[in-house]
């Protein structure tokens, strides 16, 4: 196929018409994009199609409706600054793979060392925070503010210089797991964020 003929989004060669209607004659996987190519009177229409994988330690974006939806949680604002949108770090649900659990992060770290180590002096575990860097800086997890999601929600990845960000696997170990131990107090009637994140699962699921 010339590459000519090839245009972004849902759109026609010399023809208007519906392309949902029209069965697929080839599909192109590349990445997290997906280009499906009809065939139709002799001529190609190109349309293109997200699916989001999440990997599990990686940073993404959520869609705004999400929070829309789920407004009565009173979740953190999707936004960072009054208007830069913050990117959260994902994991997979042990349980259901549609389930993706995303935790905010924060380089408000001194506000949130100092309330970690007020509650320290009163508790034997702390589950609220996680401290580590994110390129080369520091941080803070705040698995207080976990909730679970699922992939139609999920807007992108984010990089930095078209490159995934990543952060080392002791500090991915130490986020998940102390979110799993979140998730399973959840499961038992203790809330360390402030809704319920069984509650919002089951909603996702429902």
């Amino acid at each position: 196929m010339l590459a000519a003929t090839l245009f972004a989004g849902y759109k026609c060669i010399g023809e208007q018409m519906l392309l949902g209607a029209l069965p697929p004659t080839n599909k192109c996987v590349g990445g997290q994009m997906l280009t499906k190519i009809y065939l139709f009177g002799g001529r190609f229409f190109v349309g293109k199609e997200v699916e989001m994988k999440v990997e599990n330690g990686k940073f993404y974006f959520i869609k705004d409706n999400f929070f829309n939806i789920f407004k009565d949680y009173k979740l953190m604002e999707n936004k960072e600054n009054g208007n830069k949108r913050p990117c959260y770090f994902c994991f997979n649900d042990l349980e259901n793979e549609k389930i993706i659990w995303f935790v905010p992060i924060s380089s408000k770290v001194d506000k949130y060392k100092t309330i970690y180590e007020n509650k320290k002096r009163t508790k034997k575990k702390v589950y609220n925070f996680v401290f580590g860097k994110v390129l080369g800086k520091e941080k803070v997890f705040l698995i207080q503010n976990i909730f679970p999601t699922t992939e139609k929600y999920i807007e992108s990845k984010y990089q930095n210089k078209k490159q995934d960000v990543v952060i080392t696997e002791s500090l991915k170990k130490e986020i998940i797991d102390t979110s799993m131990n979140v998730i399973k107090l959840a499961k038992k009637g203790i809330h360390i964020p402030f809704y319920d994140i069984i509650e919002m699962k089951n909603k996702l699921l429902s």
